[in-house]
């Protein structure tokens, strides 16, 4: 063999390449979409309000792809409840705008938003204390998930409690809470729940500014929620969570709590998919109880599934790509869109149980 010949790079190097490859480019393109909207409408590389109004909302469900992943993926705790954590994120958000709205509302009360005086309060509840402040309504956007998931973690994970078992536990903490959430006399709106929003950080929401700034904001949340679970991932804490994914009882019996582990790593999982839910909000300008719908929670964990669970890049891979699909089938066939989502599921559990980023990183002739 002579000496200048040059062997090909590994398989695994070789797609994991072309995923950080795909990830770059897929970033720059995401932000050059608010410059390319201010562009002339007669210009052909214009994009479209809608275009970037939805490609936000992507993006906050790319965060929340990835707190889903860091649980499933990594730790093996398959959760059917980061709906719920997302949704009450959103309500933190919601709560603090609907606060900003003041005597603009239809009924000109400067302190009760307009459901209240409508149902009769006289007085602001006390779980509203405190929203008028953005800081405020942001920490309680990741500190009452963080909560919840804490609570139901730890009774969970103590008693030992994992797999199906644990999905329905969860499943059915976010259907109590959209039954709970649901009712007038909660105060967060009943099923309308809040909408109507006016400003937020003195920035009116309708402008064309603050809705590219709300874009920024959520693709820097976005990169930084990447950076954190890979770092997560690639320390020792990483490789205890895929041991205790793996073989639980032998980590265990090596000494690790494993209660511990698994605990801290769903409390920040959930925690990233509150924050997702905060930015959510502001982007879309509405949110209701159907964000606790237990088919939100499914089809977020089927985003992570289609994209590739355990990678990262293939949550964000699969959060974009089942929501486009989603978006362009909606658009003139809604009501396949469940039989289509069902039916992707089973096949990439059938034909290609490492999802679209296992077939990327596939390496030549493989």
């Amino acid at each position: 063999m002579s000496a200048t010949t040059t062997l090909a790079p590994p398989p695994r190097l070789h797609g994991a390449l072309v995923l950080r490859g795909l990830l770059l480019a897929g970033l720059a393109i995401l932000a050059l979409l608010p410059l390319l909207n201010r562009l002339p409408v007669d210009s052909a590389l214009h994009v479209s309000d809608f275009v970037v109004a939805v490609t936000g909302k992507w993006i906050c469900y790319g965060v929340l792809a990835l707190a889903i992943d860091l649980a499933w993926g990594y730790a093996g705790i398959l959760s059917l409840g980061h709906g719920a954590f997302f949704a009450l994120g959103g309500y933190a958000m919601g709560m603090h705008l609907m606060r900003l709205i003041g005597p603009r509302g239809v009924y000109g009360n400067p302190v009760l938003p307009d459901f209240m005086v409508f149902l009769g309060y006289t007085e602001l509840p006390w779980t509203w204390w405190g929203f008028s402040s953005f800081p405020f309504a942001l920490l309680m956007a990741l500190l009452v998930p963080g909560l919840l998931a804490g609570v139901v973690g730890y009774l969970a994970f103590r008693s030992r409690i994992t797999g199906v078992y644990l999905s329905i536990i969860t499943q059915a903490m976010t259907y109590a809470l959209m039954l709970a959430f649901f009712r007038n006399d909660m105060g967060f709106g009943g099923n309308n729940g809040f909408t109507d929003f006016k400003e937020l950080l003195g920035m009116p929401l309708n402008s064309g500014g603050t809705r590219a700034m709300l874009f920024y904001a959520a693709l820097a949340v976005l990169g930084l929620s990447l950076l954190l679970c890979r770092h997560i991932t690639q320390s020792k804490l990483g490789r205890v969570l895929v041991a205790v994914r793996d073989a639980e009882s032998r980590v265990r019996f090596l000494g690790y709590n494993t209660t511990h582990v698994k605990l801290s790593v769903f409390v920040l999982s959930a925690m990233l998919a509150g924050l997702a839910g905060a930015l959510y909000v502001p982007l879309v300008g509405i949110i209701n109880p159907g964000e606790f719908s237990p088919g939100n929670s499914i089809e977020a964990v089927i985003w992570v599934a289609v994209g590739g669970r355990g990678t990262l890049v293939g949550a964000l891979l699969g959060a974009f790509s089942v929501n486009a699909l989603k978006t362009w089938l909606t658009s003139f066939a809604p009501d396949l869109w469940l039989f289509v989502l069902g039916g992707l599921f089973v096949a990439v559990t059938l034909f290609l149980p490492r999802g679209l980023a296992g077939l990327m990183s596939k390496g030549p002739g493989q």
